[in-house]
C-alpha cells in the first residue's frame, strides 16, 4: 500500500537547560493510505504533543515527517505556508464537532474548499458528494443545532475529508458518543479511509473501539511501540446500522 504518512525519529523538547522537558524522544510511525490505526497511551505520554506536531500546529525539535512522497519536515519545515498545509493536506476530526453554528451543514463542509479558492458552486458540489457518501444528504440544509450527536460527527468527518487530504488526525472522535454511535463512527472512518485512500490516525482512550484496530501504536514516555491489534471486524456495526439516518 502507498504510504500516507511516515514519521522518523520525531522529537519535541519544551524549554531549555535544566528545566527542559522531552515530550517526544524519537517517534517512529508509518500509516498507509487507506489504513486506520489507533494511537493510545496514558495521560501525559505525549499523544497530544505528537498530534500537534503531525498537524503542523507546533514545531517539532528534530526528526522527519513525510506526507505521501513529500518530506514536509526534516529538522525544520520544508513547507513555506503551514496554514495551506493544514488546510489542504491534513484533515482534522475532534472530540467535539466544532461546527459553525450559523452555517448549515453544506456550508460547514464547503467552507474549507472555498477558503482554498474553489468556486462556491464546485465547493458545494464536493460537499454534497461527501454528504451522500456518509448518507446524511437529507440534512444538507439543517443547522448544527438541529442535528443529533452522531449526525454532527458525520458532518465533521465530511469536513475533514472534503479537501481529500492524505492524512486525517482524529482526536478522541468517539468520546462523547455511546457505544453504538461510537462503533458507527469507527466504521465510517474505515469506510472513508478505503474509499478516499486516506491514512487515518485515531487518538483514543475509548476501550470499546480499541479492538477494532488492526494496528496500534502505544506511546509510552515519549516513544512509540507498535502492537498488532485485534482488528475485530465483528466489533463494527453492520452496514444497516451505519446507514441509519437517526444516528
Amino acid at each position: 500500500m502507498r504510504t500516507g504518512i511516515q514519521i522518523q525519529g520525531l522529537k519535541k523538547r519544551y524549554g531549555q537547560g535544566e528545566t527542559a522537558v522531552d515530550a517526544l524522544k524519537g517517534i517512529d510511525m508509518e500509516v498507509s493510505s487507506g489504513e486506520v490505526v489507533g494511537l493510545i497511551g496514558p495521560s501525559g505520554s505525549g499523544k497530544s504533543t505528537l498530534l500537534k506536531c503531525l498537524g503542523a500546529v507546533i514545531d517539532p525539535t528534530a526528526g522527519q515527517m513525510t506526507l505521501g512522497d513529500e518530506v514536509i519536515y526534516s529538522d525544520g519545515w520544508n513547507v513555506k505556508d503551514l496554514r495551506a498545509l493544514r488546510r489542504d493536506k491534513i484533515g482534522f476530526v475532534f472530540q467535539a464537532p466544532y461546527l459553525i453554528p450559523f452555517l448549515d451543514v453544506t456550508d460547514n463542509v464547503a467552507l474549507l474548499p472555498m477558503l482554498a479558492g474553489v468556486p462556491n458552486k464546485e465547493a458545494r458540489r464536493q460537499a454534497l458528494d461527501l454528504l451522500v457518501a456518509l448518507d446524511i444528504q437529507h440534512r444538507a440544509k439543517a443547522m448544527p443545532s438541529q442535528l443529533s450527536g452522531g449526525e454532527q460527527q458525520r458532518v465533521a468527518i465530511a469536513r475533514g475529508l472534503v479537501n481529500h487530504p492524505p492524512v486525517i488526525l482524529a482526536d478522541e472522535p468517539t468520546a462523547p458518543l455511546d457505544s453504538e454511535r461510537a462503533m458507527t463512527v469507527i466504521r465510517i472512518l474505515n469506510d472513508m479511509a478505503r474509499q478516499f485512500d486516506t491514512a487515518v490516525i485515531v487518538v483514543t482512550h475509548d476501550e470499546k473501539i480499541i479492538p477494532t484496530f488492526k494496528r496500534i501504536y502505544h506511546i509510552r514516555d515519549g516513544v512509540t511501540v507498535e502492537e498488532v491489534g485485534e482488528g475485530k471486524s465483528s466489533a463494527l456495526l453492520p452496514s444497516s446500522t451505519l446507514l441509519n439516518p437517526n444516528q
